[in-house]
């Protein structure tokens, strides 16, 4: 179990907690707006009881721990430990190093902050193989099982939970909070999806060996043969596919025109790259 338990993942994921942690203190605890799932009710806990967020925090989601490592694993356990301990400590020394940030009183510009650091601490843990615990393990499961962005059901979560903060706060300071959220949700998408992305090409060419034989050698990717058919000439056609990532679509086409400059070439956007070169090395392991 252990020998799974990468440093440069625990050392991002602290990064991401404290990340985040800095802007629960500083944008929402300070200018008196809400937050979602589990950190929103720690948020409920602090106004009615003065209970301390970074202690509740870490009491509330013992529970979670356990369906955390029946449902994910003991790898994934410990890194959710690591994240909620994490972020407890992240509030608790934000809250007594105070840093005073002068917005003018603009909800607007607030929201922004705050769901511009929610999103990328949680964008770091997330995608580092750890949760800050709560909806965070929902939102992991859901991800794995069901492939549905983790942003989107945490955006769900929040909206119940912000839905009883109108208990203590009022209509406008939950509606700034609804902002916040929602960029958090998608800074949340836009950090998972950036972590393998990826295009995909089809490519139809007399010269098609060429072609897989230049982009193995030149830029280290494999080449899937697909077996084709032309729908109006009835003739048998090998199609190559390759995926690549963003930032090599460029040498690919280069390679492609330079063989053949008519070769029919379809690019589509993968939103999701699982194996070698994208989430393992050479050798099976991961990446990340």
């Amino acid at each position: 179990m252990w020998r799974d338990i990468r440093v440069k993942n625990i050392l991002f994921i602290l990064l991401g907690t404290t990340i985040y942690g800095f802007g629960l203190v500083n944008f929402n605890i300070a200018n008196d707006l809400g937050e979602g799932g589990l950190t929103g009710i720690t948020l409920l806990l602090l106004h009615f009881t003065g209970i301390d967020p970074a202690y509740s925090n870490l009491a509330l989601n013992i529970p979670l721990f356990f369906v955390g490592w029946r449902i994910l694993g003991n790898r994934a356990l410990i890194y959710t430990i690591i994240g909620t301990v994490g972020l407890s400590l992240s509030l608790w020394i934000f809250q007594r190093v105070p840093y005073r940030l002068d917005l003018h009183d603009d909800l607007l510009l607030v929201a922004l902050f705050a769901g511009g650091f929610t999103g990328i601490g949680l964008g770091f843990v997330f995608r580092y193989g750890g949760t800050t615990g709560g909806s965070d393990i929902i939102a992991q499961v859901l991800h794995r099982r069901k492939g549905i962005s983790m942003g989107r059901t945490l955006f769900a979560i929040d909206a119940v939970v912000l839905t009883l903060s109108l208990s203590y706060l009022d209509v406008r300071q939950v509606m700034y909070t609804l902002v916040a959220v929602f960029i958090g949700a998608r800074v949340i998408d836009f950090m998972q999806e950036g972590a393998y992305a990826a295009r995909g090409a089809l490519i139809i060419s007399p010269h098609n060996d060429k072609i897989a034989e230049h982009v193995m050698l030149a830029m280290n990717r494999g080449v899937t043969i697909l077996e084709g058919r032309g729908g109006f000439s009835k003739k048998d056609q090998d199609v190559l596919y390759i995926v690549v990532a963003k930032n090599e679509l460029i040498q690919l086409k280069n390679i492609v025109n330079a063989i053949d400059p008519h070769a029919f070439v379809s690019v589509s956007v993968v939103h999701d790259v699982m194996g070698e070169g994208f989430t393992l090395d050479e050798d099976k392991k991961p990446l990340i």
